[in-house]
This record gives C-alpha cells, sequence and structure tokens, in this order.
C-alpha cells in the first residue's frame, strides 16, 4: 500500500473544517449541558452538511472530520461521529423504506441516531449480548432485556439495537433491528460519566419489532455491528489523532513562552526531548489511521486488523500525550475550563468504546493467526520449487 499524504485540496478542507468548529460549532458546544444531547450543536451540523457526509464519503474523509473537529471542538466531533455509528447500519443495510424514513432527518440534523450494542453483561464482548427477541407470531419480536453506555441515550430519536434472535448461537444468532424511540416498552436512564458527553441505558420490556424493522437478515446483526465498527475504529483514531495535535500544540506554545531556570522551558533538553516524543508518537499514529481509513476505502482483506491496529494505537498515543502535556503544563492544566482539562477528560474514553483496547490486541492477533494459517508451510513450500527446478532440468 503507498504512503500516505494529504492531497493540497483536503488539507485546505481540514483547515476549514478547524475554523467552522472554532467560530460556529465551538460557541454552541459551550452553551450545551455536559451529559446532554446538544441538539442546536447537531442541527448545526447538519447545515453546514457535514452529517451528509458521513454516508457520501469514504473512510479517508470521515477520518479527516473527525480528526479536524476533534482539534478544535471535541463535542462537535462527538456529535458528528455518533450520527454516523447510529445511522450508518440504516444506510449499509437498511430497506428503501427505512433510508427514506429515517436518513433525511439524521442528516439535517433533526433526529438524533444511536447504536446500541453494549450491555451490562456484554461490553466488549459483543457476541455474548443478552437481549432476548422472542418470537411474537410469525412476523414479529419481543426485545425484553437491558443496554448499557449507549451514546446519546436516553435521548435518541432512533436506534440502531442487537438482540439475540436464537440463543446458544453466539455471534450468528443476533439480529439488528432499527428502533423509534417511541416505540412501548423502551424506557432509559441517562448515566453520569468521567466523558462530558452523553450516555445511558436503556431497558426493554417486550418491545414490539417487526419484520420490517430488521436491518439485513435475521440471525446476521453481528455481520452489520462488524462492519459498522471497521469503519468507524479508524475514525475513532482519527478522533484521537485531533486531541492529541492539540495538546501537542498547545504544549509547543506554553514551553515557548514559559521562564524557568533562567530561560524558556523548551530550552531544557528534558522538556525538548519530551515534546519531540509527543510529536514523534501522533504522527505515527496519524499514518496508521489514514492507512487504515485508505485499506478500507480500497477494500483490503486486511482491514479488521489494520482497523484494530489503527484505533488501539492511536486512543493510547493520545492518552500518552495528553498526559504529557498535562505535565508540562503543570497545575494550570488541571483547572476547571482549561484546554487540557478538558482533553483529559475526553481522552480516556476512548480507549474503552467501540472494543477496549484490550480487544483490539486480540483482533489483530486473531487476524495475524488467520493469515500465517493461510499461508503454505515454507518448508512444503521451498521442496516444491526445488523439485519443480529439478524436473526442469531433466526436460
Amino acid at each position: 500500500m503507498p504512503a500516505f499524504s494529504l492531497e493540497p485540496e483536503q488539507t485546505a478542507w481540514c483547515a476549514e473544517l478547524r475554523g467552522l468548529a472554532a467560530d460556529r460549532l465551538r460557541p454552541l458546544a459551550d452553551q450545551g449541558e455536559p451529559g446532554r444531547v446538544n441538539r442546536p450543536l447537531v442541527a448545526e451540523l447538519g447545515r453546514l452538511g457535514l452529517l451528509s457526509r458521513l454516508f457520501t464519503s469514504g473512510a479517508v474523509d470521515l477520518c479527516l472530520m473527525r480528526e479536524s473537529l476533534a482539534y478544535a471542538c471535541t463535542e462537535a466531533e462527538t456529535a458528528l461521529a455518533l450520527q454516523g455509528l447510529g445511522a450508518h447500519p440504516v444506510h449499509a443495510h437498511g430497506t428503501p423504506a427505512q433510508r427514506e424514513r429515517w436518513l433525511p432527518s439524521v442528516t439535517d440534523g433533526g433526529a438524533v441516531a444511536a447504536f446500541a450494542l453494549s450491555e451490562p453483561g456484554a461490553g466488549s464482548d459483543a457476541a455474548a449480548l443478552s437481549l432476548a427477541a422472542e418470537r411474537d407470531g410469525p412476523h414479529g419480536w419481543r426485545l425484553t432485556g437491558e443496554k448499557c453506555w449507549i451514546s446519546n441515550a436516553p435521548e435518541a430519536d432512533v436506534y440502531t439495537v442487537f438482540a439475540r434472535t436464537t440463543p446458544g448461537a453466539g455471534a450468528r444468532g443476533v439480529t439488528a433491528f432499527l428502533l423509534p424511540a417511541d416505540r412501548p416498552g423502551l424506557t432509559g436512564s441517562a448515566l453520569d460519566l468521567l466523558a462530558p458527553h452523553p450516555v445511558g441505558a436503556l431497558a426493554f420490556d417486550a418491545v414490539p419489532v417487526t419484520r420490517d424493522d430488521v436491518l439485513g437478515e435475521p440471525d446476521h446483526g453481528f455481520r452489520v455491528a462488524m462492519s459498522t465498527l471497521n469503519l468507524f475504529r479508524p475514525s475513532v483514531g482519527a478522533f484521537a489523532v485531533g486531541m492529541a495535535q492539540a495538546a501537542l500544540d498547545a504544549t509547543l506554545a506554553h514551553t515557548s513562552r514559559r521562564d524557568a531556570f533562567g530561560g524558556k522551558l523548551r530550552d531544557l533538553q528534558t522538556v525538548a526531548h519530551q515534546v519531540a516524543e509527543m510529536a514523534l508518537r501522533t504522527e505515527a499514529a496519524r499514518l496508521m489511521v489514514y492507512a487504515a481509513a485508505t485499506a478500507y476505502d480500497t477494500g483490503t482483506p486486511d482491514v479488521p486488523r489494520r482497523a484494530a491496529m489503527a484505533k488501539l494505537l492511536a486512543t493510547e498515543t493520545a492518552q500518552y500525550v495528553v498526559d504529557a502535556a498535562v505535565q508540562l503544563h503543570g497545575a494550570r492544566a488541571l483547572q476547571r475550563g482549561h484546554l487540557l482539562e478538558h482533553l483529559y477528560r475526553e481522552v480516556r474514553a476512548p480507549r474503552i468504546y467501540e472494543g477496549a483496547s484490550e480487544v483490539q490486541r486480540g483482533i489483530i492477533a486473531k487476524e495475524l493467526y488467520k493469515e500465517s494459517d493461510r499461508e503454505p508451510d515454507k518448508e512444503s513450500y521451498k521442496e516444491s520449487q526445488e523439485t519443480s527446478a529439478d524436473m526442469e532440468a531433466v526436460r
């Protein structure tokens, strides 16, 4: 795969996005209430045409949007990403009627979408989910159980919900449903977490669904979930890279102007080397993120491994860079309202959601061994080549 580099028009678009995030989205984010859906912010993303690009552009453009918005306004980045995560299954697997009903209102910011996969007993182990879909006549089911740690819950207007339609079948017995929030029997509550974006729990009390609510095919919902995550995992990495870059730039400015020990902080070798390490890791993470996004857009077969690698490296890198930035800023970075105080709270969650770092390592190892098992035995291959050469010599 060729090395990734931005085209001039992409660089200009990223600069434009940063400007929009700072000038038009940041003020709306500041007016929002932590832990609640900021509908004016979502609507502005729609007016700017950014939500529609979630479904008309590839993974590279998604990453460019997420990184650029995260640099100047993490709340806008998260609002955009959650709309995409919640509605991408509709775009990719929905029926014409489902897409016509929901995608226009999601892309104009009028409807808020959510992706409901995690459960109290099945967070990162998505194949172990237990929300039960019990048959209710030949064309329907009743959903009973719980979902937890669902972004945009309980305020979303529509949920992509994953439920178990075949007990004991693991990943093969899961079905994806498109569920409007006003469906009888569906209730929810907000959770108070460290991350400032809206997260909640959902309770399903015999919630009725029909064949018309199914996304894809019954018992094939895990495929819907994984295809969505393969797209959004690299872009979680882009979110992380945006935060890391913001922390790095703040650190460059602070260490250049801060007086210490007869000079500037930047003159201390320990500080300069720390900043160099922060920049090195940020750039390495960025390259891996866009390599994974390019792999997704070009349809290469190793997308799951690349997506997992990108999310793992970028989120762990962002945690390191933001923590180092706080250390170099000192106590001022811990004051409420400081950029780094905000980033310090934001940066922790991406190492957990959409598959924790440990899960990403498991995916990477599984994909590596799967690839290794497909390769012919090297010794046997060498022997076959030598035999072929001998036969050619006889001829």
